[in-house]
């Protein structure tokens, strides 16, 4: 992306928010729903980026930064990051995970959360995010199972 989108004062508005109006699906062309929430769901991302690439996504109204949420919705929403992360990192037993909650390219509320390990393309350093149409793909098989092991790591889905 070489300068921001013509229609991102609708972006910011909600208006053609892809993260607003595609629901709450169990699965989609972009993760595998590992975690339901009050505040958000996670998803392990298909793109074939990192082990254990997911992606909370805020589920209330439309909001771009987290200062738009009041208190509580602000702690539910970190409280279910939380609880994500914690299980990303008991299954795949990363060196680090990143926290990046960006919002450039579609600017709705969601956090990334990206493992770091030994064999890291940039150690010390932001991950270098790949556009995911020029990836690969996580075989079907592996992203169902690895998805599988992390609901289990959650222990429990709160709708």
């Amino acid at each position: 992306m070489s300068e921001w989108p013509a229609n991102w004062a609708d972006l910011i508005r909600g208006v053609g928010c892809g993260m607003c109006t595609g629901g709450r699906p169990e699965s989609d062309q972009f993760g595998v729903r590992v975690f339901t929430g009050r505040w958000g769901d996670a998803y392990l991302q298909r793109a074939d980026v990192q082990r254990g690439y997911t992606i909370v996504i805020w589920r209330g109204r439309h909001v771009t930064e987290p200062t738009e949420l009041d208190q509580a919705e602000a702690a539910g929403y970190w409280s279910e990051v939380h609880l994500v992360a914690g299980a990303l990192i008991s299954h795949y037993q990363p060196l680090k995970m990143n926290y990046e909650t960006l919002g450039n390219s579609l600017p709705h509320l969601h956090t990334h959360l990206l493992p770091r390990y030994q064999a890291d393309p940039r150690p010390g350093r932001p991950f270098p995010l790949p556009d995911p149409a020029t990836v690969g793909l996580i075989p079907e098989g592996q992203l169902l199972a690895e998805a599988a092991a992390i609901r289990s790591r959650i222990g429990h889905s709160v709708a």
